[in-house]
């Protein structure tokens, strides 16, 4: 009898085993895929179940599973859940801000909702090529899509209707050359990151309610002098497009943000201002990237002599970091728009105009440098041990992550040319061009 008794509980072990495993390896399938412009782990890498399966070649005829059209313009990263990839466009004067979500499987057009139209629109002035009205991407929660145009508008909607459930069109901001930070969601909390040349801010929003928790100015001091000897007010001096990272520093959950001149962290249940970085930068678009094994947070400080700052971080570390914190500094060959990506204690990174550099991440050594073809806005992703590298001219190139370098593929598409950093979900890799959404994926 006890012998039975014992076979029985084996057996109802392994299967409550089973059954456990099956819905491990099916949660990430079910829910967002590619919720983030960075991907679900905020740092451009693809799940394992997904990087197996993605292409390596592709051309127009070949492995593109269909494209899907797309009107006016947009810089905005697709982001998926639900069989639903969600994007922004907007029309070239900025008057009408829209809404675009596509069905994942077929490239059916499932929704196109002018969210937002205005009146009075800021000139993008010598921005205009780098960025438009429709930079922002979308950001995915349970059930819910989260829409931001800077200070034209902030929405979240329903993710089956596409319908409104509060919208603010209060938060300030001369955004100077366009807004360019997108919404970052953390549990119940949206956070929102302005730069503008006459505030620059971040905010916290209940996602709930839409309802402000936080504000927390910069306590950059803009009025120093800069190189020329006159003071920092206005213009690009005061500017970023940062969207800051989530990081998780012992048991505090802080936001990395980095603005013109200095990057300051935040608390994110109260914002309240940890530690701050000072700089020599300014329009800041690149998100930190958190190493939590290594406690280093790579930071790039800007579009103006542009540094990449390994700053080591721990539960004591407040105040101003700048002389204490900071274990390397690499000077020159550091991009304005694509964000870095680590693998193996490597830090891969392109350039505007395609100099792929590897560099080690516990000195900052560059271990060799080589050129791509074309010019990059978009952000990298890694799958397995595969970066893939997309250019505004439509050529798609995969570069083995080790310390050769070594080029896969090039695939050529001229109508991919992209500015908006790919998403993947469900072993397929999707891409803005200017007039369409691609879809890659092998048969």
């Amino acid at each position: 009898m006890q012998a039975i008794v014992m076979t029985r509980l084996i057996l109802n072990s392994l299967c409550v085993a089973v059954f456990l495993a099956s819905l491990t390896n099916a949660a990430p399938r079910g829910f967002a895929q590619w919720p983030d412009r960075h991907g679900p782990n905020l740092n451009g890498v693809v799940a394992d179940a997904d990087a197996e399966q993605l292409p390596i070649h592709w051309t127009d005829t070949k492995n593109v599973a269909w494209k899907a059209p797309l009107h006016d313009e947009g810089h905005s990263t697709p982001v998926i859940s639900d069989g639903k990839v969600w994007l922004t466009t907007a029309t070239k004067d900025g008057k009408q801000q829209f809404v675009i979500a596509i069905d994942e499987q077929t490239g059916e057009i499932l929704h196109d909702k002018l969210l937002f139209e205005n009146e009075e629109v800021e000139e993008l002035g010598g921005a205009r090529g780098f960025n438009n009205y429709a930079a922002p991407s979308c950001v995915l929660g349970p059930g819910a899509v989260y829409v931001h145009f800077g200070s034209y508008g902030t929405a979240k909607l329903d993710a089956k209707t596409a319908e409104v459930i509060w919208q603010r069109r209060d938060l300030p901001c001369q955004h100077f050359r366009g807004p360019g930070s997108s919404p970052v969601l953390y549990d119940d909390k949206l956070v929102l990151t302005f730069d503008g040349v006459d505030q620059q801010y971040t905010t916290a929003l209940d996602a709930e309610t839409g309802k402000a928790l936080w504000r927390t100015d910069r306590s950059t001091d803009y009025e120093d002098l800069g190189d020329d000897g006159k003071p920092l007010r206005d213009g690009d001096m005061r500017k970023a497009y940062c969207t800051p990272a989530i990081v998780q520093v012992g048991e505090q959950t802080q936001v990395l943000s980095v603005g013109a001149r200095a990057m300051q962290s935040y608390d994110l249940e109260t914002g309240k201002e940890l530690w701050t970085l000072r700089h020599n930068s300014y329009n800041a678009g690149i998100r930190p990237l958190w190493l939590p094994e290594k406690k280093l947070a790579i930071i790039n400080t800007g579009s103006r002599g542009a540094q990449l700052v390994a700053v080591r971080l721990d539960e004591s570390t407040q105040g101003d970091v700048t002389d204490s914190h900071v274990e390397w500094v690499r000077e020159r060959g550091n991009p304005r728009f694509a964000k870095p990506i680590e693998h193996n204690g490597l830090i891969f990174q392109v350039t505007d105009n395609g100099v792929l550099s590897c560099i080690d991440v516990n000195n900052g050594e560059e271990l060799w440098k080589k050129r791509i073809s074309g010019d990059y806005l978009a952000s990298p992703i890694l799958a397995g041990d595969r970066l893939y590298f997309f250019n505004q001219s439509g050529l798609g190139t995969v570069v083995k992550a080790q310390r050769e370098p070594e080029i896969i593929a090039t695939n050529d598409v001229p109508g991919m040319a992209t500015s908006a950093c790919p998403a993947v979900s469900n072993s397929a890799i999707f891409v803005r061009g200017k007039e369409f959404l691609f879809k890659i994926q092998a048969p």
